[in-house]
Parts: C-alpha cells; structure tokens; sequence
C-alpha cells in the first residue's frame, strides 16, 4: 500500500510561507528552508521591536524636554522634580509635544513648576 501523505496541506503551508517571502532577496524567498528562517527570525524581530519602539520613543521626548528646559534655564531633571513638587501631573510624551509645536505653553508651564 502506497504511503499516504497529505501534500495539499503540506504545499499550502510551504506556499503560504513563500508567500509572506515575497520582496526578500536572493534565496530568502524561494528557497523553502532559507525562507522559513528568514520569516521566523523577522517575527522574533517584530516581537522584540515593538518593545523597543516604545523605548525609542520615550528617550526621544527626554531629549526634546531637556532641550527645551535647558532654554528656560533648567536641566531635564531639576524640571521634573519640580513638576512633581508642584502637582502637575504632565505625561513626556506631552510635554514633549509642548515643548515642539506650543513653545509659549511649555515655558508657561516652567514657569509655573518654578514658582511652585
């Protein structure tokens, strides 16, 4: 009796892997061993980077408050401390905002942290 294999499951998982491939160079996409890894690792990559998006990010609204803390003649830190003391609850990714599109609000907002 012949052996029994179900091919049309196995093809179309082979290609819809071959598939998602697509764009790849070389043999990372149509190689079916090579393809598989490079679609694996890129998951694993997608995975880990949308931890890391958010780190990126953060560290990025420090940098643009403390440039522009730094203008009204505070560091990033003494800033936050000060926002904390007085009771302004201000997320970074705000303040960070304020910082670049609404100068005048941020430096009211300074002000404010400094006379608290």
């Amino acid at each position: 009796m012949p052996r029994s294999v179900n091919h049309v499951a196995s093809r179309n998982r082979r290609k819809r892997i071959l598939s998602r491939t697509r764009g790849y160079i070389g043999a990372r996409k149509n190689v079916w061993t090579v393809a598989k890894n490079t679609w694996e690792k890129g998951l694993q990559y997608a995975y880990r980077d949308r931890k890391v998006k958010k780190r990126n990010f953060r560290a990025l609204w420090i940098q643009r408050i403390n440039a522009a803390a730094r203008q009204e003649g505070m560091s990033y830190s003494r800033l936050m401390g000060a926002l904390h003391k007085s009771g302004i609850e201000m997320n970074r990714k705000v303040l960070a905002d304020l910082a670049m599109n609404h100068p005048e609000a941020f430096s009211a907002i300074v002000q404010k942290a400094k006379n608290a």
